[in-house]
């Protein structure tokens, strides 16, 4: 009965303290976001230790049920309309940022002095981003137009370019260290994308039939909920990109359906999990590991940052994207979480001698991005002029 007691004031009193970096997030220039991952800094095990030891076995449920709605809600973006109104924006930036990116960080670790292993494994993870941080930066600031229409159309398809890429690199840095041919490892990669898509599929054909028989309301809310956590659960059970099948399945119900009801019935609940999701993040970042980052990780982060603003703004100029797009949308991309510690953790696993050197690299690097990457989104919707707020300011004009 203690466990319980603690676990439901633990959760309420997370819950409760998300009100609070809401209100903070409206009156402040950092986002909301930003201020829950530093709640969960401080009361984490490296400041105040106050959260329960559960909490760690928290996250991962947490987080793969937060970022499993992410990506249903993801899915909705990505109509064959919306594809022909920006598919072209979205697949050149996204592309171009993903190559720019990995070559950048290849180069530049390979200019300071770092072994070719280390520089391809750091490259290869490197592209990798945050879409729930992005998506909630957007949602927060109410922004709505063209460049927040391409940014979530851009993080949606990242995941796929991210894994492909570090795939690839994971391959090359395994032959070069003797670690075998790594073929395997892009097979297993093309095994988490090819799988996600075939399961999105499957299970996104009869949810778009079945949500325009469903009467609104509870019903719809328990269809919805119910479909995303089976299409979570295949994923993660088949050990392929639980956020790209969701993705997917959203994708094909917002098409064959045309209704929104579902999405609409995830949003609504999709917030206490997205606090919680943050909060849980920040204490598990181990602020203790920036002062062990280094050259290499100084090099990584900078690198990362070059490559992400110039690929976005090479791919913005190859599909004639507006001047603003081009300048702002790399900024609006920099957050990095989970996904890029998932890839590090793998990294490790397959080459050990690298991990002494990738994981620690990787937490820190985490660590700056998840903080400053939100107030860098939040920064380059305003100064494109799509936030509520410019909005507002332009009509008072």
């Amino acid at each position: 009965m203690e466990d319980i007691s603690i676990t439901l004031i633990t959760l309420g009193g997370l819950l409760l303290l998300g009100l609070v970096t809401d209100f903070l997030g409206q009156r402040t220039p950092l986002p909301r976001v930003t201020f829950l991952i530093l709640l969960g800094i401080i009361i984490g095990p490296d400041v105040l230790n106050i959260l329960p030891e559960m909490g760690d076995n928290w996250f991962e449920a947490v987080a793969d049920i937060a970022l499993v709605m992410v990506g249903f809600l993801l899915g909705e973006k990505l109509t064959l309309s919306a594809l022909r109104q920006h598919g072209r924006l979205v697949l050149w930036i996204s592309a171009s940022v993903v190559v720019v990116t990995a070559l950048v960080t290849l180069g530049g670790l390979a200019l300071i002095g770092q072994t070719a292993v280390i520089a391809l494994l750091l490259a290869g993870i490197a592209p990798a981003t945050d879409p729930a941080a992005t998506i909630d930066v957007i949602r927060e600031v109410k922004s709505k137009g063209r460049f927040s229409q391409v940014l979530e159309g851009i993080v949606a398809v990242d995941d796929a370019w991210g894994l492909l890429a570090f795939s690839f690199m994971l391959t090359v840095a395994q032959g070069i260290a003797g670690e075998g041919a790594g073929t395997d490892v892009l097979l297993t990669g093309l095994w988490e994308i090819g799988g996600a898509l075939l399961i999105g599929i499957g299970l996104g054909i009869p949810l778009a039939f079945l949500s325009g028989r469903i009467k609104p309301g509870e019903r719809t809310l328990v269809e919805a909920v119910g479909a995303v956590f089976f299409c979570g659960g295949i994923a993660i059970w088949l050990e392929v990109s639980f956020l790209l099948a969701a993705m997917t399945m959203g994708s094909i119900v917002a098409n064959i359906s045309h209704r929104h009801r579902p999405f609409h019935a995830i949003q609504g609940i999709e917030w206490p999990f997205m606090i919680l999701f943050f909060i849980l993040a920040g204490a598990s970042l181990e602020i203790d590991s920036l002062s062990d980052i280094g050259i290499v990780g100084i090099g990584f982060v900078a690198f990362r940052v070059i490559g992400r603003l110039f690929g976005a703004w090479a791919g913005g100029h190859i599909s004639h994207a507006p001047a603003s797009m081009r300048r702002w949308m790399g900024t609006a991309m920099m957050p990095q979480a989970g996904v890029a510690l998932g890839m590090a953790l793998v990294a490790s696993q397959r080459i050990p001698e690298a991990g002494d050197i990738i994981l620690p690299v990787i937490i820190a690097s985490t660590v700056l991005f998840e903080i400053v990457g939100p107030i860098l989104t939040r920064f380059a919707l305003f100064r494109v002029g799509e936030t509520s707020q410019t909005r507002r300011s332009r009509n008072e004009i």
